[in-house]
């Protein structure tokens, strides 16, 4: 809502994608939370929509997360300066358009085969079960969401390498030693961005690994958040430049100013 409101008519299209994957990510924790009384709501169509929503904002998810290892990969790896035309309805399209493609094309095959519905889960301390509106097919499942974001993990963590790799060989140049800890904060920034903690997914299978599971809860349930504190620096450090810039003018204009008295 604040960057809708304060945003300018030639905005950074870096905030532009952190945004949109904060709406993303919004999104899917919204709809997560009424899945469980939708299981529980009659007409059945009703569990199918809450279903089809969270399903549609975790791809979207998904989505924004490789388009920002793609916009991480152009702006500083391949230093790629060449304006692109229509950038921003581009990446609109791949982040929001797949999901929606994808989505579309399960509900139009619920005559076929039921996908989107009540889910009934097993809980693991217990024999109590509880459903919940989400993808009934196991197959569908993997095919659609595990893939998908095997190949984003892929791509994003190997961003993610270069990236790091870069910064620490610059920080390690003798005009820029001792700052470590603001090297850290900025990998840990773009880990959040990139959304390489889902992969934790991978590791939280079976009683041994519950610790895993609970880091897995709280960093991706809070990722919108972090996103959004690092907005927050962005903004700060634009505004310190765009002062320093000013500041800078006035003072060449004064200067100016008093060689031609």
């Amino acid at each position: 809502m604040i960057y809708v409101v304060t945003r300018k008519p030639r905005e950074e299209p870096s905030i532009f994608i952190h945004v949109s994957l904060s709406g993303a990510l919004f999104l899917l924790n919204s709809s997560f939370l009424l899945t469980e009384w939708g299981a529980r709501w009659n007409p059945g169509w009703v569990c199918e929509l809450i279903a089809a929503l969270v399903h549609y904002s975790l791809l979207g998810s998904f989505s924004w997360m490789a388009v920002e290892g793609l916009h991480l990969y152009l702006m500083l790896i391949k230093v790629f300066n060449t304006e692109y035309k229509h950038y921003q309805l581009k990446l609109s399209l791949f982040g929001w358009g797949i999901p929606a493609v994808v989505v579309g094309v399960t509900w139009s095959l619920k005559d076929v085969k039921q996908i989107y519905g009540s889910s009934t889960l097993t809980m693991l301390d217990s024999n109590q079960t509880t459903s919940i509106c989400w993808i009934s097919d196991i197959t569908y499942l993997y095919a659609t969401n595990v893939v998908y974001f095997s190949l984003v993990f892929i791509f994003n963590s190997g961003i993610l390498l270069i990236v790091a790799v870069r910064i620490c060989c610059m920080v390690t140049t003798p005009a820029r030693k001792g700052l470590g800890w603001r090297t850290a904060t900025t990998v840990a920034g773009i880990t959040c961005l990139l959304g390489v903690t889902w992969g934790l997914a991978f590791l939280g299978s079976g009683y041994v690994n519950l610790p895993i599971l609970y880091l897995f809860c709280i960093l991706n349930s809070t990722q919108g958040a972090f996103i959004f504190f690092w907005i927050l620096g962005l903004a700060r450090i634009e505004r310190k430049r765009a002062l320093e810039a000013k500041n800078a003018s006035v003072s060449i204009n004064d200067s100016k100013v008093t060689s031609v008295k």
